[in-house]
């Protein structure tokens, strides 16, 4: 028997465009672990530097974290937004209310 958990048990995925070297990329990482509970979602970080598409896209909005492609806050973290999204959150899309 399997006991890996389901894509739809899986919390949701954070997705953190990032800089080599950017101090608010850092700063918005670690208050994500310091303000959420550490089992409420999963952090995957993206160099955009790495991704020519991205860097053009994002290159002075940096960091950028997004929910399910939606964009949920740039530069500072907003954790009324974060915390909205997270909670309309429905495995792979984000609820609109």
């Amino acid at each position: 028997m399997n006991s890996a958990p389901s894509s739809c048990d899986a919390p949701p995925l954070l997705t953190l465009l990032v800089r080599e070297g950017c101090h608010l990329c850092e700063d918005m990482a670690a208050q994500l672990h310091e303000l959420l509970p550490g089992d409420g979602f999963r952090l995957e970080r993206v160099d955009i530097d790495l991704d020519p598409a991205l860097r053009e896209q994002h290159n002075v909005r940096v960091p950028v974290l997004m929910l399910a492609g939606e964009e949920l806050c740039h530069h500072f973290l907003d954790l009324q937004a974060v915390r909205e999204g997270l909670a309309g959150y429905t495995g792979g899309n984000v609820r609109a209310d």
